[in-house]
C-alpha cells in the first residue's frame, strides 16, 4: 500500500514537472510555430498550386508542375550558378580576412580598441547604403577605376561587363562582412589559454608555428561556426544584386541570384507558387551543403 501510494506521488510530481515545463516553453512555442512552422506549411501549399491573386485569390492544385518547370527553367540555373560561385569565393575569403584580422589585433599593437571600431564600422552600416557607394566606386569614371589607371592597370566597367559584375559584389561584401567574423575571431582567441603559447616558446615555436599548431586547432569549432553560418548567409544574397541591377539581376543575368530570382517571380510576376518552389531548392541546397559540410569538415575543424 506504501509502495503504491509512493508511485502515484512520483507519477503525480511527474506529470505537475512536465505541466510546468511545458507552460514556460508555451510562449516559445507559440511564436515559433506562427512565424515559422506555419509559413512553411503555406509555402508547402503554394509551391503544389498556381495563384490567382487579380480578383480575389483562388488557388489551383497543380500538384509538383511548378517544381517540374522550374527544372526547365534556364533562369533558374544560372541564378544557382551564380549563387553557388558567389558563395565558393565570399566564404573562404571572408573566413580567411577574418582569422588574419582577428590575431593581428590580438597580438598586442598599439590602439587596437580603435581598429577594432574601424573595422567594425562596415557590419554596422546599412548594406542599401554601402551598395550604393561601392556604385559610385565603381562608375567608369569612379574612385575604383581612377586608382587602377593610376597603378597602369587595366579599367572595367564594373557595373556593366558581365565577366566583373558579380565580382564587384564580391570584393564589397568580402570587404563588409569579415570584421563581423572578425570580432567572433577575437572572442575565441581571449579564450586561448595563454600558458600554450609560453610553452611553445620555451620548445623554441616561432609565431608562425604558434598560429599554426595552437592557433588555429584551437579555433576549429569556432571556424566551424564562422563557415555555416558565411554559407547560410551568402546562400541569401538579394539586397547587393537587386540594387546593383534594378532587380533585374543583369547586366546579362550576370547578378541574377535564387534569391533576386524568387523576388522576380513572386513580386513582378506574381507567380506565389513558382516562387514557393524555387524557395524550396534553395533551402535544400542550403541544408545538403550544411550537412556536407559538417560531414567533412566538423569534425576535423
Amino acid at each position: 500500500m506504501v509502495e503504491a501510494r509512493r508511485r502515484r506521488r512520483d507519477t503525480k510530481l511527474y506529470i505537475n514537472e512536465n505541466l510546468a515545463g511545458y507552460g514556460f516553453m508555451a510562449p516559445t512555442i507559440l511564436v515559433l510555430g506562427i512565424f515559422i512552422v506555419l509559413p512553411i506549411l503555406y509555402a508547402v501549399f503554394l509551391s503544389l498550386h498556381k495563384v490567382r491573386l487579380l480578383g480575389g485569390i483562388k488557388y489551383e492544385f497543380i500538384g509538383f508542375r511548378n517544381f517540374t518547370n522550374l527544372v526547365e527553367d534556364d533562369r533558374v540555373w544560372i541564378a544557382l550558378r551564380n549563387t553557388i560561385e558567389y558563395v565558393a569565393i565570399v566564404v573562404p575569403s571572408q573566413t580567411i580576412l577574418a582569422l588574419i584580422l582577428a590575431v593581428t589585433l590580438n597580438s598586442g599593437i598599439r590602439g587596437k580598441n580603435w581598429w577594432r571600431i574601424l573595422y567594425f564600422l562596415p557590419t554596422v552600416t546599412s548594406s542599401a547604403v554601402l551598395t550604393l557607394i561601392f556604385m559610385w566606386i565603381y562608375n567608369s569614371n569612379g574612385l575604383l577605376n581612377n586608382f587602377l589607371a593610376f597603378l597602369g592597370l587595366p579599367t572595367y566597367n564594373w557595373l556593366g561587363d558581365p565577366s566583373v559584375a558579380l565580382k564587384g559584389i564580391m570584393l564589397m561584401n568580402i570587404w563588409s562582412t569579415a570584421p563581423f567574423f572578425m570580432v567572433i575571431y577575437l572572442a575565441a582567441l581571449e579564450d586561448i589559454p595563454r600558458s600554450l603559447y609560453e610553452a611553445a616558446e620555451l620548445d623554441g615555436a616561432n609565431p608562425w608555428q604558434q598560429i599554426l599548431h595552437i592557433t588555429i586547432p584551437m579555433l576549429r569549432p569556432v571556424t566551424f561556426f564562422v563557415l555555416a553560418m558565411g554559407i547560410i548567409g551568402t546562400f541569401q544574397l538579394f539586397d547587393q544584386s537587386y540594387i546593383f541591377s534594378n532587380g533585374n539581376g543583369g547586366p546579362n543575368n550576370a547578378t541574377l541570384t535564387v534569391v533576386l530570382l524568387i523576388y522576380q517571380a513572386v513580386f513582378r510576376n506574381l507567380q506565389m507558387g513558382y516562387g514557393s518552389a524555387i524557395a524550396f531548392l534553395l533551402a535544400i541546397v542550403i541544408i545538403v551543403t550544411t550537412v556536407l559540410q559538417r560531414r567533412f569538415f566538423g569534425e576535423k575543424m
